[in-house]
């Protein structure tokens, strides 16, 4: 896994989004306790979880991580941010969809306060499926 994660964060192009990831990598896995593992060929998640929909459908799916994106870093926090608005006022310039926070610079955020909102997403999370290392 490790040549894995070396191929993959020496493939990103942007010099700040490599730097970035570089620096989440270990950041993530001290927060979480989790080894990384690489998710859909570009996400770098911690952690798991198994989901069953009301459908019957059910899947295996990253309890939070990363992704280096060209725009963006986008960080994982499961199972969203309705509730964190209190934590995301104070973390820095950021954007947010239903699950992911969008970071174009790492050095401008309040590494605490992320340190924060992805034990809170794991936290909430964890109240909903059993959260498990891969």
């Amino acid at each position: 896994m490790a040549d894995a994660l070396d191929l993959l964060l020496s493939s990103i192009k942007h010099a700040r989004r490599r730097a970035d990831a570089q620096a989440l990598l270990p950041f993530f896995q001290d927060v979480t306790g989790y080894d990384p593992v690489i998710w859909s060929g570009s996400i770098i998640g911690f952690g798991r979880y198994h989901y069953t929909y009301d459908s019957g459908r059910e899947g295996d799916f990253l309890a939070t991580g990363f992704a280096p994106r060209k725009a963006s870093m986008s960080i994982y926090i499961l199972p969203g941010y309705q509730d964190y608005s209190e934590i995301l006022s104070r973390l820095g310039p950021h954007k947010t969809g239903k699950a992911c926070l969008y970071i174009t610079r790492l050095d401008l955020i309040d590494m605490t306060v992320l340190r924060e909102l992805i034990q809170t997403g794991l936290r909430d999370l964890s109240r909903m499926y059993p959260v498990y290392p891969i």
